[in-house]
């Protein structure tokens, strides 16, 4: 990446969901104007961090189809066999899970890791420990996705609240459909995404490897489905 490419990504306008804390702390600065300085200036780097935290860059998916994509920025934490939440009724079969952790300094918005139709949306209350962890996946407050591709098959993507995330929001419906790499929701602050893919696909990464949300290549789904 170009030292221009990364100066856009850092300069990339504001997700919605950011508008409410950059108004905040532009009132910070406005009441530090009028009654103290310092009020201002931590107002002003508030505004600042929120700018950062909330940058919603442009992303370039690959042009194959049949690609399953990062579904967020950061690093992959863990990539296992795992069975998909069973709030989404994709049966107890073990498939691919790949998580990857969002830290306060990756851009935070989630992206359709294919393109297909959103079949069901569940939300799920748990506890607020680190994303980091494995542990998070089961325990933690969380909102998974089944995403139906062309071919029928099924894949999950599960948004989960970190130890000082207590926000997730989700843009999309059930029975809406999404293209590849499209946004589809945001999780504020730190926090955790996973992705289940369908039986007999392999992931193409390991752990400990950086993801940049809608272009990562994690799975070819074209590939001959392989057994557990």
């Amino acid at each position: 990446m170009s030292v221009a490419q990364d100066i856009r990504m850092v300069l990339a306008p504001p997700h919605p969901a950011g508008r409410p804390f950059l108004l905040g702390g532009a009132v910070a600065v406005l009441a530090g104007l009028i009654f103290a300085h310092w009020l201002a200036w931590l107002g002003a780097a508030f505004v600042l961090f929120c700018l950062y935290f909330f940058r919603d860059p442009e992303r370039t998916p690959p042009p194959r189809p049949d690609l399953a994509l990062a579904p967020a920025d950061g690093r992959v934490v863990s990539v296992a066999m795992a069975a998909p939440p069973a709030e989404l009724g994709l049966g107890p079969a073990l498939r691919w899970r790949v998580a990857i952790f969002l830290s306060v300094l990756d851009v935070h918005v989630n992206r359709a890791p294919a393109a297909g139709t959103i079949t069901r949306i569940a939300y799920h209350h748990g506890a607020f420990v680190s994303a980091a962890q494995d542990k998070a996946s089961e325990l933690n407050e969380r909102n998974a996705l089944s995403l139906r591709l062309p071919d029928g098959r099924e894949m999950a993507v599960v948004q989960i609240a970190g130890l000082i995330a207590r926000r997730i929001l989700c843009d999309v419906r059930e029975g809406d459909a999404v293209q590849a790499g499209a946004r589809f929701g945001i999780i504020r602050f730190g926090s955790r995404t996973d992705l289940y893919l369908p039986e007999g696909v392999v992931p193409l990464v390991v752990e400990g490897q950086t993801m940049i949300g809608g272009e990562t290549v994690i799975a070819d789904l074209a590939a001959p489905p392989v057994a557990p």
